[in-house]
């Protein structure tokens, strides 16, 4: 987590900042797209895309699978450095003006630095924290060899990252 203030990533209205860790997992838990945001040759991109995540030795890991080609892997293996955005909550809060409206929304936002993974057990171990993570199921899925093949997976070491909230 980022406590500096002057740093990128820094909250900078306090009265919305997450500052309990277990909150910020559990939004994590919660929100099941992740926004990449990418930049090569001074070109930003951003992409959605599903995750999972291990949260070990005070160290948050997020894990995404893709095809071997693309743009997006492109841009990755170009530069690593990426930013991170995941959001829940979503609702819209009238008020009596246009200024007076507002939007309820949690967020996670960070950046690190993304690492494909070759070895093959631990691409499947990802593949499963993956499928865990999106199915809700607690189990070990089957991967055949074909399969691993044809996906890139890929993980992102976070460097930093901050929790906010509007309610």
């Amino acid at each position: 987590m980022n406590t500096d203030n002057t740093q990128p990533g820094a909250i900078r209205r306090k009265d919305r900042e997450i500052a309990d860790l277990n909150e910020i997992l559990d939004l994590l838990k919660q929100c099941k797209v992740c926004r990449l945001a990418l930049c090569m040759n001074n070109k930003p991109y951003i992409v959605p895309l599903n995750y999972g995540y291990t949260y070990a030795d005070n160290k948050l890991t997020l894990y995404f699978h893709s095809a071997l080609v693309g743009r997006k892997i492109d841009m990755l293996r170009a530069n690593p450095r990426v930013c991170f955005e995941t959001d829940t909550g979503h609702e819209l809060v009238r008020g009596e003006t246009a200024c007076t409206y507002s939007f309820r929304y949690a967020s996670v936002i960070g950046s690190g630095c993304i690492l494909f993974i070759d070895d093959k057990d631990e691409k499947i171990s990802a593949l499963n924290i993956l499928m865990r993570r999106q199915s809700g199921e607690d189990r070990d899925f089957i991967f055949n060899d074909a399969d691993i093949e044809k996906v890139l997976v890929y993980k992102l070491i976070v460097e930093e990252f901050t929790g906010k909230r509007h309610l």
